[in-house]
Protein backbone atom coordinates (compact mmCIF):
# COMPACT_ATOMS: atom_id res chain seq x y z
CA UNK A 1 0.00 0.00 0.00
CA UNK A 2 2.71 2.65 1.11
CA UNK A 3 5.09 2.01 -2.47
CA UNK A 4 1.49 1.94 -4.76
CA UNK A 5 1.29 5.82 -3.03
CA UNK A 6 4.36 6.67 -4.11
CA UNK A 7 4.22 5.04 -7.42
CA UNK A 8 0.37 6.36 -8.35
CA UNK A 9 2.25 10.14 -7.13
CA UNK A 10 5.51 9.66 -9.66
CA UNK A 11 2.97 8.76 -12.59
CA UNK A 12 1.28 11.60 -12.17
CA UNK A 13 3.97 14.00 -11.76
CA UNK A 14 5.35 14.33 -15.40
CA UNK A 15 8.68 15.98 -14.04
CA UNK A 16 12.16 15.09 -13.39
CA UNK A 17 11.94 14.90 -9.84
CA UNK A 18 9.12 13.99 -6.96
CA UNK A 19 9.24 15.79 -3.31
CA UNK A 20 7.59 15.58 -0.16
CA UNK A 21 8.16 18.38 1.68
CA UNK A 22 6.67 20.08 5.17
CA UNK A 23 5.75 23.59 6.69
CA UNK A 24 8.58 25.61 7.57
CA UNK A 25 11.12 23.60 6.34
CA UNK A 26 14.38 25.21 5.60
CA UNK A 27 15.67 22.25 4.03
CA UNK A 28 12.72 21.70 1.47
CA UNK A 29 12.93 25.20 0.54
CA UNK A 30 16.94 24.33 -0.46
CA UNK A 31 16.04 21.91 -2.00
CA UNK A 32 13.30 23.30 -4.07
CA UNK A 33 15.90 26.11 -4.98
CA UNK A 34 18.24 23.28 -5.66
CA UNK A 35 16.73 21.89 -8.20
CA UNK A 36 14.95 24.71 -9.81
CA UNK A 37 18.88 26.32 -10.57
CA UNK A 38 19.45 23.30 -12.31
CA UNK A 39 16.23 23.84 -14.46
CA UNK A 40 15.06 20.13 -12.96
CA UNK A 41 11.16 20.36 -12.49
CA UNK A 42 9.68 19.24 -9.62
CA UNK A 43 6.38 17.56 -8.29
CA UNK A 44 5.71 19.07 -4.63
CA UNK A 45 3.45 16.82 -1.69
CA UNK A 46 3.01 18.79 1.39
CA UNK A 47 2.97 15.85 4.55
CA UNK A 48 0.91 19.32 5.95
CA UNK A 49 -1.78 19.36 3.48
CA UNK A 50 -2.05 15.59 2.86
CA UNK A 51 -3.66 13.34 6.21
CA UNK A 52 -1.76 10.03 6.51
CA UNK A 53 0.53 10.78 3.66
CA UNK A 54 3.70 10.67 6.14
CA UNK A 55 3.30 7.24 7.41
CA UNK A 56 2.77 5.86 3.64
CA UNK A 57 6.07 7.74 2.46
CA UNK A 58 7.87 6.83 5.56
CA UNK A 59 6.57 3.01 5.12
CA UNK A 60 7.52 3.02 1.76
CA UNK A 61 11.15 4.53 2.20
CA UNK A 62 12.08 4.62 6.29
CA UNK A 63 12.96 7.89 5.66
CA UNK A 64 11.41 9.78 8.61
CA UNK A 65 12.50 13.35 7.85
CA UNK A 66 11.71 15.93 4.97
CA UNK A 67 12.33 16.61 2.81
CA UNK A 68 11.98 13.34 0.76
CA UNK A 69 12.76 13.14 -3.00
CA UNK A 70 12.94 10.40 -6.22
CA UNK A 71 14.26 11.02 -9.31
CA UNK A 72 11.68 10.10 -11.92
CA UNK A 73 14.03 11.07 -15.13
CA UNK A 74 14.94 7.67 -16.19
CA UNK A 75 11.44 6.96 -16.33
CA UNK A 76 12.15 5.10 -12.96
CA UNK A 77 11.46 6.02 -9.22
CA UNK A 78 14.48 6.34 -7.52
CA UNK A 79 14.40 7.31 -3.99
CA UNK A 80 17.20 9.47 -3.12
CA UNK A 81 16.68 10.84 0.08
CA UNK A 82 16.91 14.53 1.72
CA UNK A 83 18.49 17.33 0.79
CA UNK A 84 22.10 16.28 1.34
CA UNK A 85 21.75 12.77 -0.20
CA UNK A 86 20.34 14.92 -3.64
CA UNK A 87 22.96 17.46 -3.87
CA UNK A 88 25.17 14.92 -3.66
CA UNK A 89 23.55 13.35 -6.09
CA UNK A 90 23.16 16.00 -8.76
CA UNK A 91 27.12 17.06 -8.25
Amino acid sequence: MAESVVLEHAAQADTDFLMYTGNFCGYCTAAKRLLKGKSLSVKEYNFDQHSGLRQAVVAATGHRTVPVIFDLRDGNVTFIGGFDETNAYLK
